[in-house]
C-alpha cells in the first residue's frame, strides 16, 4: 500500500482549518488568518505521527485533548480562563457536529450488504468495526451536548448584545499610537475634578514599553501616589502630560488613578468617527474584561461631539 503523507497532511490541514474557522464564526471571534493556519498545520502534522508505530502513545485521549488545547491557544490565544473555556466548548461542539454529520451521511449511503449483524465491513473486507452504543450513554451524552450548546449559545448572544457597545479606540501622543477595542460605559462619570475633563480608562498592556516597569508595578498594586516621587528624574518621556485623578473605589474609599493627556483620541462606532482632544487616559493595571472583549472603557461624553 502506498501512502502519500503530503496529501494526508494537506487534507487534515484543510479540515482543521475549516473547524477552527467555524469555531471562530460561532463565537464571533476576531482572529488572524496566519494564526489559524499555523494551528491547522499543527493538527495536520499530528496525523503524520500515526505512521510511526513507536509513537502510538501520542494517540491517547490525554494527548489528543492537550493537542486540541494547544491548537486553540495558537489560533485564538488565551484571553482569560472564561474566554478560553468557551472556545474549547465551541470547538468540541463543532467537531461533534461535523463527526455526527459525516457518520450519518455514511450510514445513509450504505447498502444492506455492507452491514451484517451489526458489523460494518470496508470495501476491501480487510478491516471491520463493531459499533455498540448503549441507550444510557446516548441519553447522557445528548443531555451534555444540549447543556453545552445552550451555554455556548447564551455566551454568543451576550457577546452579540455587548458588540453594540464596542467601539474602536485610537490614541495618539506625538509619534506614538495605540489601538484597541473599548466599551461604551453610559454610567461612567469619571472627570478630572479641576478641569472637568472626561477620563477614559485603558489597560496598561496597550502602552507597550512606553510606561516604566516600576510604574507598572505601582499601578497594579494601587500605589499610584508613590509615582509622584519619581517624576522629574527623566525616566518618563511624557512627564508634562501626567495627571493624578481621584476616584472612589468599590469600597467607597478615595483612590488615585494615573492619567495621561493625549494629543487626540479617535473613536469609531457604527461607521461614525468621533475625535476628542479634551480627554484623559486613565491607566489600569489589570484586565478590564475577563474574556478580553475590550481593553478600554469609553466615557459617554466622547461620543457627543
Amino acid at each position: 500500500m502506498i501512502v502519500y503523507a503530503d496529501i494526508i497532511f494537506l487534507v487534515n490541514v484543510l479540515i482543521d482549518g475549516a473547524l477552527l474557522w467555524t469555531t471562530a464564526k460561532a463565537r464571533k471571534l476576531q482572529f488572524r488568518w496566519w494564526r489559524v493556519i499555523c494551528s491547522a498545520c499543527v493538527g495536520g502534522g499530528y496525523v503524520i505521527f500515526m505512521f510511526f508505530p513507536p509513537l502510538s502513545f501520542l494517540f491517547t485521549f490525554g494527548v489528543k485533548f492537550l493537542l486540541s488545547v494547544g491548537m486553540l491557544l495558537i489560533a485564538f490565544g488565551f484571553g482569560g480562563l472564561q474566554y478560553f473555556l468557551r472556545n474549547v466548548g465551541a470547538f468540541y461542539i463543532v467537531n461533534f457536529a461535523a463527526a455526527g454529520s459525516i457518520l450519518g451521511v455514511h450510514y445513509l449511503w450504505m447498502s444492506s450488504s455492507d452491514v451484517m449483524n451489526g458489523i460494518l465491513f470496508t470495501q476491501s473486507g480487510g478491516v471491520r468495526h463493531e459499533l455498540h452504543i448503549g441507550l444510557l450513554f446516548v441519553f447522557v451524552m445528548l443531555l451534555f451536548a444540549v447543556w453545552l450548546y445552550r451555554r455556548v449559545h447564551q455566551s454568543a448572544e451576550r457577546q452579540a448584545d455587548m458588540a453594540s457597545y464596542i467601539a474602536q479606540v485610537d490614541v495618539h501622543i506625538d509619534a506614538f499610537a495605540a489601538s484597541c477595542s473599548g466599551l461604551i460605559d453610559t454610567g461612567n462619570q469619571l472627570y478630572d475634578p479641576l478641569t472637568r475633563t472626561p477620563v477614559m480608562v485603558m489597560e496598561l498592556s496597550q502602552w507597550e514599553d512606553n510606561i516604566p516597569h516600576t510604574w507598572k508595578r505601582l499601578i497594579a498594586e494601587s500605589q499610584v501616589d508613590q509615582i509622584l516621587s519619581t517624576v522629574g528624574d527623566g525616566e518618563f518621556q511624557w512627564q508634562d502630560r501626567l495627571r493624578l485623578v481621584p476616584f472612589r473605589g468599590v469600597n467607597r474609599s478615595t483612590q488615585f488613578m494615573l492619567a495621561i493627556k493625549p494629543d487626540r483620541v479617535i473613536i469609531t462606532h457604527n461607521d461614525k468617527q468621533y475625535e476628542a482632544a479634551k480627554v484623559l487616559i486613565g491607566l489600569d493595571g489589570g484586565k478590564l474584561s475577563s474574556d478580553n472583549a475590550y481593553q478600554a472603557i469609553i466615557h459617554p461624553s466622547l461620543l457627543q461631539g
